[in-house]
Parts: C-alpha cells; structure tokens; sequence
C-alpha cells in the first residue's frame, strides 16, 4: 500500500493481481457453467467469451491447471473443472448442518413418495442445489448437486423467496424474469401474487414453469435464527405428479421442511397446508 493525502491506495502490483484473480476467476466459473457434457470449453471459445485473448486465458488457466482446479485434455485441448474443484465442493459441504442433518429426511420422503427430491440453499436470484435423491426406475431429472436454478419459477426458489425481504424480492426481479417454458410467470404482479399465495398455505408449486414436461412442490426451511436457510422439494414428470397430487405432496414436503427446521433449532408450528 501507499499513502498519499493522507489517504491509503492500492499499489499497481495489488491492482494487478487483483485484477487478475477476478479473471482468473471468471475462466473457472465460465467453465463450470459452460462445460459441454463434461468435454468442457475450447479455448478459443473461452477467449471469446470472456473478451481475452487466448494468451491471456493460457495465463490465467496455468495456476489453475496446477491445482487442479481445472484440467485440460490432451487430445482436445478443452478445459473442464478439475478434481481440485471437486475436493472443494466436498469440503464446502461437509461443513453445512443443513445438509447433515437434512439427508435422512430426504431419503425418507423419496422412499415415501417415489419421486426426486432436492435440498437447496439461496444464492440470489438463484437456488444452488446441495443434495439430491431420486428413484433410479423413474426418469431423472435435469438437475446435479451444485448447479444453479432461477428463483422466480422453481419451488424451491419461490419457496425460499416467500419468507425473505421485500429487498430480495426487488433484486429478482430486477435481475430479470425471461420466460423459460409457456408457463413461467414472468410478471412482478403474478409473482407476488404467487408469493402471497405460498405464505399463505405453507408450501409453493413449479406447474412446468422451469421445465415443461415437470411440476415440482416444496417448502421452506428455517435455521435458528427464524430465518430461511434452504428449501426441500419433491419433483416429477407431469404423468406422475398430477395437480391433484401436487396438492396432496404440498403437505407431506411442509410437514418434512418443519420437522429439519425443528432440528436446526427454528421455532415452527404447523403451517397452512390449504
């Protein structure tokens, strides 16, 4: 650091390297969204993307690449996410309580109901998926352990979206709502409409907003502090997962969400199931 006037400023070299760890992060978290199957991203697409020359993103990957936070084929010569990632997604997750204490929970309901359920935390405007459970006869669904969903029409999301500050509420919005299926609603007024809806019966419903073919039903989770810290959702085909069943599985999923709040130390009675 420096001092001018009195006043602290940031030498060139931290700038520099400042600078070139939000790149750097910016080629790891471009990869992890955009890896194609697994065969990951040319580098002359990553450039692109990022507005970098190729030499620079060869720069950028190299500390990378060493600790294996990505890793890059030798015949192809595309990046995709290292093993190093993976230990850190690990690490990360083996410190949630949440998740912890949610596991059996979510076993128990997807032997109960024969559907997919998730586990999944707020990261605005999305929901992040930390756990999942599905049955391994039914067709599966799209989503993986760690990947990123829009709140405004998922369950999860809006379930989660219910109980937080009208600031939050703003922020989605305001981050858009493009229309994903025919079904998503992708008005403020049908949102919060939605919303009210949801506090009021303790449970929110996904009818084909996010997928077309899948209607998905969940409920809130608090911690201790009475605030949301997650959200527990049942998911399945259309087929399967009936109007009339969806209203049925809102609340069985309430009555789970109360009971792994309950173990996270919220104080929680027995919502609306209406």
């Amino acid at each position: 650091m420096t001092e001018q006037d009195g006043q602290a400023r940031p030498a060139s070299g931290d700038r520099n390297q400042s600078s070139s760890l939000r790149r750097a992060l910016a080629v790891l978290g471009y990869v992890r969204e955009h890896a194609d199957s697994g065969r990951g991203v040319p580098l002359g697409k990553l450039a692109e993307a990022l507005g970098l020359n190729k030499s620079t993103v060869l720069r950028l990957t190299g500390p990378l690449l060493e600790e294996h936070l990505l890793d890059r084929d030798r015949e192809t010569g595309w990046f995709r996410l290292g093993h190093g990632a993976l230990r850190l997604g690990q690490a990360y997750l083996s410190t949630l309580d949440l998740r912890s204490i949610a596991v059996e929970h979510l076993r128990k309901l997807q032997r109960e109901v024969g559907e997919t359920v998730h586990l999944t935390v707020w990261e605005c405007p999305d929901i992040v998926y930390v756990d999942k459970v599905e049955n391994e006869t039914n067709v599966r669904m799209a989503s993986r352990v760690g990947s990123r969903a829009p709140a405004y029409c998922t369950a999860s999301g809006k379930a989660m979206l219910a109980w937080l500050p009208e600031e939050t509420v703003q922020e989605v919005v305001a981050a858009g709502m493009r229309p994903i299926t025919a079904w998503t609603l992708s008005d403020e007024s049908q949102l919060r409409a939605d919303l009210a809806r949801i506090r009021a019966r303790g449970y929110s419903i996904d009818d084909r907003e996010n997928e077309p073919e899948v209607r998905c039903v969940a409920a809130p989770i608090f911690d201790h502090t009475g605030e949301v810290a997650a959200a527990l959702s049942i998911s399945g085909l259309t087929s399967r997962m009936t109007v009339a069943r969806v209203r049925t599985l809102g609340s069985v999923v309430a009555q789970v969400g109360q009971r792994i709040s309950r173990e996270l130390g919220a104080d929680v009675g027995g919502a609306p199931t209406a």
